[in-house]
């Protein structure tokens, strides 16, 4: 089953096939309102896909940013092996798509597209954390 999740921003566009890898490695995971789901300075190991409910994001004890459905998080601490770069915390209860880092790595092999998609979306996430007002 593929949990519909060709409704989900980063897996539209994919096959059939490429959307089963996607479910046969990722886990179903509910989180109740409050709940920490990634903890900053702490070390990553799930990349996670929201399929139903929001979150905030905190950086420093500052919220950055506010997800839902059809947002994800946690890539970037897979990617570079760092620590979690924010605290993201369940705003509502929620119904999460979990992938383990070793399949994360296996399916951005397996998927270039999704490859692609991450690089585009951590492109748009730097411009932002970096844009200055100018004076």
């Amino acid at each position: 089953m593929t949990w519909n999740l060709s409704k989900v921003r980063i897996f539209q566009g994919m096959s059939k096939r490429e959307l089963e890898s996607v479910a046969r490695v990722g886990r179903k995971m509910r989180a109740t309102t409050g709940q920490i789901l990634c903890q900053q300075g702490e070390p990553g190991h799930q990349f996670f896909v929201i399929l139903e409910g929001d979150a905030s994001v905190d950086r420093g004890g500052r919220n950055v940013a506010d997800l839902s459905a059809g947002d994800y998080f946690g890539e970037l601490a897979l990617l570079d092996r760092g620590p979690r770069s924010a605290t993201v915390q369940a705003k509502s209860d929620m119904l999460l798509l979990v992938i383990e880092e070793l399949d994360f790595s296996a399916l951005l092999d397996e998927i270039p597209g999704l490859a692609h998609k991450l690089l585009a979306t951590l492109a748009t996430r730097l411009r932002t954390a970096e844009a200055l007002p100018f004076h």
